[in-house]
């Protein structure tokens, strides 16, 4: 048996001069001591982790990209919602004083236009949608005056009113024919 300097004969596990397995390079008869394990020269976790990272983000690039290029070459041809017929119908305000006025243009909602303060004589001609009731309304301010209103539909006088004094009223109002379906 050969004996270590400073290993007596009662020398055990964990005692200087004993190889007792445990720790880096024991029992692989290298006697290197603290060389790390799984690192990248031995091919360990670290060296395939990073390829697999690799791996799963160009996987998710690709995907992104076919999500993408499926969005733009989508050419799917979607009807377009068909066009309201209309009429083109012509109101007229004459007179003087401070009027109010309010008509049916075309509009989605089917609210009036409203125009506070309107300077006389004022015309405006707008498309209304077939089915729908062509109408101005004009209201004279407190002062009063006299206001006539007139509708004409396609260019064909439909209806006249008068309103005169302190807030005085009148409307005008037409029919279109309904819209073919």
């Amino acid at each position: 048996m050969e004996r270590h300097p400073g290993a007596g004969p009662d020398d055990g596990p964990g005692q200087p001069g004993t190889d007792t397995g445990e720790g880096a390079g024991a029992g692989d008869g290298t006697g290197e001591v603290g060389a790390p394990e799984g690192g990248p020269e031995t091919g360990g976790p670290s060296a395939d982790g990073g390829r697999t990272g690799l791996a799963i983000a160009g996987a998710l690039l690709l995907a992104c990209g076919g999500l993408v290029g499926y969005g733009l070459l989508d050419t799917e041809e979607r009807p377009k919602p068909r066009a309201v017929p209309t009429a083109e119908v012509t109101y007229e305000v004459t007179g003087e004083g401070p009027v109010e006025i309010a008509y049916l243009a075309r509009s989605e909602s089917g609210t009036a236009t409203v125009v506070r303060d309107a300077e006389l004589p004022w015309r405006t001609t707008v498309r209304v949608p077939l089915g729908q009731e062509p109408s101005v309304a004009i209201t004279l301010g407190e002062k009063g005056g006299r206001a006539v209103c007139t509708l004409a539909v396609r260019g064909e006088h439909v209806q006249l009113a008068t309103a005169s004094g302190g807030y005085g009223r009148a409307t005008c109002a037409g029919t279109l024919p309904p819209a073919a379906n």
